[in-house]
């Protein structure tokens, strides 16, 4: 467990900055005879703060979507408690202050965008005026003017995402949880995933989002925990979680080749070793994203950042 970055149950945290918090809250399931079956969930402690992202990391069998399910109310813990926004989870009315992306989204499919957004806007008693306004929004957000009168039904998987992610903003919600947020979506729409979930940050929005992609909770989450077998494994900043603290690195630009010696020659005077002397490489997802905006810069001409 890491130190001071992650602040759990009863340490320092201002309790008005305290969105979710779970104590102790243990799940177990049990077949029909009541016997236990699985034990999905095992003394869970930790707190999510007003206005951040926070990652919910483990694999397939790990207890996040129990941990997802307790916190709406959809299934009740065999022990310990979890308070969100305030309320017990149990409490089903704090969920009219929550938005939810499920790992796959169970729309309408002969309703268009527009009648998608219309209707849930219903289920949340929104005035006509509203949902006309919250509706135009949301669709222009999530970038899908220019279909927002297909049916569903006709969407691809990486649109299904779209208009759920805009769904689950409808009642303009304090607390989002995301399950995959970028499930089914090209490189293009996890980027632009990604930004939204960022913009919904910078509008004082928070975030708990569950993904099997490390590469996109590393780039939007603040806070990460790592869950295996039910139990918390791991609990903190990113940045910190991430940091190799016996190794430095020193970048530089316009070094010459004669410099590489005299710099091996002064890092091996202070004791230290040299592990390697390079240049950095970006990620694919990077490369990727600067060859498609290239192209559409320049049609027809090979993107500058392209090898033979």
């Amino acid at each position: 467990m890491s130190e001071a970055e992650a602040v759990g149950p009863g340490n320092s945290a201002d309790d008005s900055d305290v969105v979710i918090e779970t104590r102790n809250l243990s799940k177990v399931y049990r077949d029909f005879w009541g016997r236990q079956k699985v034990q999905a969930l095992k003394a869970l402690d930790l707190e999510v703060r007003k206005g951040e992202i926070f990652g919910l990391l483990g694999p397939n069998g790990s207890g996040k979507s129990t941990t997802i399910k307790l916190l709406l109310g959809l299934l009740f813990p065999t022990s310990g408690r979890a308070l969100v926004l305030g309320n017990d989870a149990t409490n089903v009315q704090k969920n009219e202050r929550i938005g939810y992306l499920p790992e796959e989204s169970y729309l309408y499919k002969f309703l268009n965008a527009e009648e998608t957004l219309d209707f849930y806007g219903r289920l949340f008693d929104m005035p006509a005026s509203l949902r006309k306004q919250r509706t135009q929004e949301l669709i222009d957000m999530v970038g899908l003017g220019w279909a927002k009168r297909r049916q569903l039904k006709e969407y691809s998987k990486g649109m299904t995402r779209r208009i759920g992610l805009a769904q689950a903003l409808i009642n303009d919600p304090d607390l989002i949880l995301l399950d995959e947020p970028t499930s089914g979506l090209d490189p293009t729409g996890t980027s632009e995933m990604k930004d939204m979930i960022l913009r919904l940050r910078d509008q004082g929005k928070t975030v708990l989002m569950c993904s099997h992609l490390l590469g996109d909770v590393q780039d939007v989450c603040d806070r990460i925990a790592i869950l295996h077998q039910g139990e918390l494994k791991e609990l903190g900043r990113v940045d910190s979680l991430l940091k190799v603290r016996d190794v430095t690195q020193i970048q530089a630009k316009q070094l010459p080749q004669e410099a590489y010696a005299a710099i091996q020659d002064v890092i091996a005077k202070h004791g230290g070793e040299v592990v390697s002397i390079e240049n950095p490489t970006t990620t694919l997802e990077d490369l990727f994203l600067n060859i498609v905006r290239e192209s559409e810069e320049r049609p027809g001409k090979r993107a500058s950042s392209s090898k033979a």
